[in-house]
């Protein structure tokens, strides 16, 4: 199936119970580093409908000036946007989806291609992670 380059409002996590499940302090979510991402991921449908929702996130206390946190967030959803295509492949195979958080832990800002390079090897190691457990 043909996956448009997007990033509808669909595939964007902003539900409170759905960012209480990725962040749940009693039990963890699964996570990894993709550095400069660590990301973190729930194996659960979105209530939007879609197969892959996604949230993206650096950190006020080492980015002080919100334009560089914007920026941050700004790469993360657009490497995200070129290369997800897939992972929601994968998904709509295993009838399955996948809530997923983009935590941005590098101390300097990127470049387009540093951050391009960690997201390919986040959503690969994504793809691998939710196909090989529980199927």
């Amino acid at each position: 199936m043909h996956i448009a380059h997007t990033l509808t409002k669909a595939e964007r996590l902003s539900l409170q119970r759905e960012l209480d499940l990725l962040f749940n302090r009693e039990e963890p979510p699964e996570s990894f580093l993709a550095y400069p991402l660590r990301v973190v991921f729930v194996e659960q449908k979105p209530a939007s409908g879609a197969s892959v929702a996604i949230l993206a996130s650096a950190p006020k206390k080492k980015f002080k000036h919100a334009v560089d946190r914007n920026r941050l967030k700004r790469l993360i959803r657009e490497t995200c946007r070129l290369n997800k295509t897939a992972l929601c492949n994968a998904m709509q195979a295993k009838d399955s989806g996948v809530l997923v958080g983009f935590l941005y832990v590098g101390d300097t800002i990127c470049t387009y291609d540093t951050m391009e390079a960690a997201m390919r090897k986040a959503l690969n190691t994504l793809i691998h992670k939710t196909i090989c457990t529980n199927d």
